[in-house]
């Protein structure tokens, strides 16, 4: 058949729906050159009438399906194509998520994509439209290609925008019409209950919820009065409050506490052009889990400057919500099938109806009891935000209740309903913009769910309160006489959550010192005092775990959780409970900043299956490892007064190269001694880890004010730079002594006594790196100095059985790749071949140690500094680059150390990491019990 023969042919039928449809169909497949559904004799990949099941209840057919491609189903001439339209998202589920949904009233044709994370596009067209072999106003292609996609490449009809985009867009401009609103006067507070309203109506709108265009209509017709759309749209929220009409258009009942009052805020006719931008956007297919945060920061000046900053998308968040809130429930799931499955097969078996239909009663009884169990379930958020956690964990339940009840249909135990609601979702937030916001993020996430699940629209109230979700702060409260107490927290059952990230020193300037100084006083005993305002959720949650009102949590913190004073509240967690999820340190944004994270599932003990980074593992530690557990390590006296951390300044006691030098070209001061004592050169970790920069720095080390004003031009720098500054410091010490260090570290500067030499390493570097200073210059405080000597002391800190443990004991800083050293935590529990001092000598295993020291550092330097080399070459030439690249000669070197250190301490070389620190943590414990311990 010709397409102009098709066109005629179907433009004159007057046939109805039953006796046309499949005729239809086939002779479209004859002028597209397609098969037919008969062409598949068993029906398996395509076939009309595909038997289905409905979401909803009962079964049902699809006019014509074809595996992967598309569902498609026919209505009479002029007959309602969105009913057509609903009836197959009832189906879709079963005729496993086609991407394209067609709905034909033999004449009309629309094509609905069902691409998911797509934004949904809809391309419509006539018979006729089929001939002119160009776009329409209703279809953006022509429409013969359209048809010709449908069987041969769908994604030829994948919109090119996201849902993520969209939403991105839908926020930016509502972030515009927040700052007109400020600008023009308006209280934030008002301007954001205000936007959310018109935020509502226009999802409601493209949802289904509201008359076809009508919002956008209003918007349409008084962009050029203003003061009539504030008129109008005061008259649609009051009819939305209760229901009612709208001139000729009846309006839902919405209210929900969103719709109790008509009050609007005056636009301009420039809001209003970016209103009708807005309106032009699908609203029915933003994102929940993004869109509450992105449209918080469009409301709240504070926030406003994270507006093109990166969001927290709905997968990072299932990263909590699956392992901690639907684990269990999908395993009793599982079970509850199994049960319900030897029910449907025993059905099957009997003989007498009344055995069948007791059967059948068994089977709804015990499903309907599964469906309890979700109703059931409370979540809670203790610090929700615009509730995006709660979103995700409520689309979670529901999409599980979905094969409940799709089981059920399927094995005919009678009609099942979605049951789970929004009420169930829970929160705390003190920021009143998030409040106002979170209830909508739900609800509109419920409401998306029931669209595209094939359930229709909630019932009328279609907004009910969310009061489950408050305002007020989850960790400190206070009574009526002004006494500290902890807030009562909403009955549930799971705790998750993205808790506020403050660090220690950043809590005093964000919160005041007043609340700083009651949380740490409410919390005594429980939190540390210098621990970062997260572990006060981790800290609450736990007590609530142990006595019995929540049982499971997951909540999230920068990953410096795991270490320090912070890591104090794993400890108790592991004490009371257990951990039976982590994620130890895992890229995240955080109020738009990308940074790095720690995520923690913990209960009770109750829970027996364990998972790190997404594998199981036997057990994880309170440092949120597998591995064998140093946070156990025992601090040796043996290595007491070896590794100090550098001089602290305090203070601007550093000077540049040029003014030193006049100093040290000085004549000799009125004390007889030369400035040199003085001012010394001084190495910070840069200097380690790229090139020495020969910086300098005055140091009076522990001098008195009368000794070291005869350090004339040091001393008159250090009244000129540095007293101004310490006279304002709130440290007594501090003022009084003002032309000296902060810490100028008495007990390092007596360790390095008669000592030409010193070992030091970075803080934090992207690699254990340790070399020799001349014990003359002054190291910076960020530095960890070894009053050590000797090449062997060099060769054990250098080598892996060290650096093993140190990656142990780390932290991971900056943007989450390099590790710390804590000469405490680290250095102060390392087991030495022999404890520092004991080591026998002379002794051969030392000798190797130290000759491949000596070699390391050596060659090292010889690359670092070659003969001849340009300044430019130079410059690619640090540390930091010759362990990215790793040359042969370097790798062997350090097997070599390696193989020497293992010797000395008398163990295989082959050993992997597990089973050296489970070694090193058994001889750390046998040293700290057994001092004299001479070696392993």
């Amino acid at each position: 058949m010709i397409l102009v023969e098709f066109i005629a042919k179907w433009q004159k039928s007057q046939l109805t729906e039953k006796s046309a449809a499949q005729s239809h169909f086939i002779d479209l497949c004859r002028v597209l050159e397609k098969s037919e559904p008969t062409s598949d004799a068993t029906g398996h990949d395509y076939s009309f009438e595909k038997g289905t099941i409905k979401t909803g209840g009962g079964s049902g057919f699809a006019d014509v399906w074809k595996r992967g491609l598309f569902a498609w189903e026919y209505k009479g001439k002029k007959k309602n194509l969105a009913e057509a339209y609903q009836q197959l998202l009832k189906y879709r589920e079963d005729l496993e998520n086609p991407p394209l949904l067609v709905v034909c009233d033999l004449n009309r044709f629309e094509v609905h994509t069902n691409f998911t994370g797509t934004v949904k596009s809809v391309f419509a067209f006539d018979l006729v439209d089929l001939g002119a072999g160009i776009p329409t106003a209703t279809c953006a292609m022509p429409p013969l290609d359209v048809l010709r996609a449908l069987f041969e490449d769908p994604n030829r009809l994948r919109p090119n925008q996201t849902t993520v985009a969209l939403t991105q867009d839908a926020a930016n401009n509502f972030g515009q019409l927040a700052r007109n609103l400020i600008e023009a006067g308006f209280d934030p507070h008002p301007v954001s209950r205000f936007l959310i309203r018109v935020l509502f109506c226009l999802f409601a709108e493209d949802a289904g919820l509201l008359p076809p265009k009508l919002f956008t209509s209003i918007i349409e017709k008084t962009k050029i009065r203003p003061a009539e759309f504030g008129q109008r749209l005061g008259l649609l929220f009051a009819a939305m409050a209760s229901g009612g009409s709208f001139g000729a258009d009846d309006i839902k009942h919405f209210n929900g506490g969103l719709f109790n009052d008509a009050q609007t805020l005056p636009l301009t006719r420039n809001d209003l052009s970016i209103l009708v931008e807005c309106a032009e956007l699908d609203w029915s297919s933003i994102e929940p889990s993004i869109f509450g945060t992105l449209f918080e920061r469009s409301l709240d000046p504070q926030k406003r400057s994270q507006l093109g900053a990166h969001y927290t998308s709905r997968d990072d968040i299932l990263l909590i919500v699956e392992p901690v809130l639907m684990a269990p429930l999908r395993r009793q799931w599982e079970l509850v099938q199994q049960q319900a499955q030897a029910i449907v097969n025993r059905r099957e078996k009997v003989k007498t109806l009344a055995s069948k239909r007791k059967a059948s009663q068994d089977l709804s009884a015990l499903l309907k009891r599964f469906q309890d169990v979700l109703v059931a379930v409370r979540v809670l958020d203790p610090a929700c935000g615009s509730g995006n956690f709660l979103y995700v964990a409520l689309r979670a339940l529901l999409d599980l209740e979905k094969d409940v009840i799709i089981f059920a249909i399927s094995n005919d135990a009678g009609g099942f309903f979605p049951a789970v609601g929004p009420e169930q979702m829970h929160g705390l937030e003190v920021n009143e913009y998030a409040h106002e916001l979170a209830p909508i993020t739900v609800w509109i996430g419920y409401i998306q769910w029931l669209r595209d699940a094939g359930f229709g629209q909630p019932s009328e109230p279609i907004l009910r309160p969310l009061d489950t979700i408050l305002e007020y702060d989850a960790v400190l409260s206070y009574d009526a006489s002004g006494k500290v107490l902890e807030p009562e927290w909403p009955s549930a059952d799971i705790v998750i959550g993205n808790p506020p990230f403050l660090g220690d020193k950043k809590m005093l300037s964000e919160l005041g010192s007043s609340y700083v100084a009651d949380l740490r006083k409410l919390y005594k005993g429980r939190i540390p005092g210098g621990a970062d305002l997260v572990t006060y959720w981790f800290e609450r949650t736990r007590q609530l775990i142990q006595d019995g009102k929540i049982k499971r949590a997951g909540l999230l913190s920068t990953n410096s959780i795991r270490t320090g004073a912070n890591r104090a509240v794993l400890d108790h967690i592991q004490q009371s409970g257990s951990i039976f999820m982590a994620w130890d340190d895992r890229p995240w944004v955080l109020d738009g900043a990308a940074v790095r994270v720690s995520i923690v599932g913990f209960d009770d003990g109750a829970e027996l299956t364990r998972t790190l980074n997404g594998q199981t593992v036997p057990s994880i530690n309170a440092d949120l490892s597998s591995r064998p557990d140093v946070t156990k390590a025992i601090v040796l006296p043996e290595n007491d007064n070896l590794m100090f951390l550098g001089m602290m300044k305090s203070g601007p006691f550093d000077i540049d190269a040029r003014t030193a030098q006049i100093m040290l070209s000085a004549p000799v001061n009125v004390n007889g001694r030369p400035n040199s004592d003085v001012v010394k050169p001084r190495l910070a970790g840069k200097d380690i880890t790229g090139r020495i920069r020969r910086r300098w720095i005055i140091d009076f080390n522990n001098c008195s004010e009368q000794d070291a004003l005869q350090y004339e031009l040091p001393f008159e720098y250090v009244r000129m730079h540095v007293k101004p500054l310490r006279n304002e410091n709130s440290d007594i010490h501090m003022r009084k002594n003002w032309w000296l260090h902060g810490r100028s570290r008495p007990a390092l500067r007596a360790a390095l006594a008669g000592k030409a030499r010193c070992i030091v390493t970075p803080e934090v570097a992207k690699y254990r790196l340790f070399v020799w200073m001349d014990t003359t210059w002054i190291p910076d405080h960020k530095l960890h100095v070894c009053a050590r000597d000797d090449d062997y002391f060099f060769g054990v800190l250098h080598s892996r059985v060290h650096e093993v443990w140190s990656l142990a004991h780390c932290s991971w800083m900056g943007a989450g790749n390099d590790p710390s050293y804590s000469s405490s935590r680290t250095f102060g529990t390392f087991p030495f071949p022999w404890a520092p001092g004991l080591e026998p000598t002379p002794d051969t295993r030392i000798d190797a140690i130290a000759n491949c020291a000596r070699s390391l550092d050596f060659k090292r330097n010889a690359w670092l500094n070659p003969p001849g080399a340009t300044p430019t070459d130079l410059k690619k030439r640090t540390l930091t680059d010759l362990y990215n690249s790793r040359p042969a000669w370097l790798i062997a070197l350090h097997a070599t150390l390696d193989a020497s250190v293992l010797a000395a301490y008398g163990w295989p070389i082959n050993l992997s990491d597990e089973e050296l620190l489970q070694r090193l943590l058994s001889l750390n414990h046998a040293r700290a019990h057994t001092p004299d311990l001479p070696q392993p």
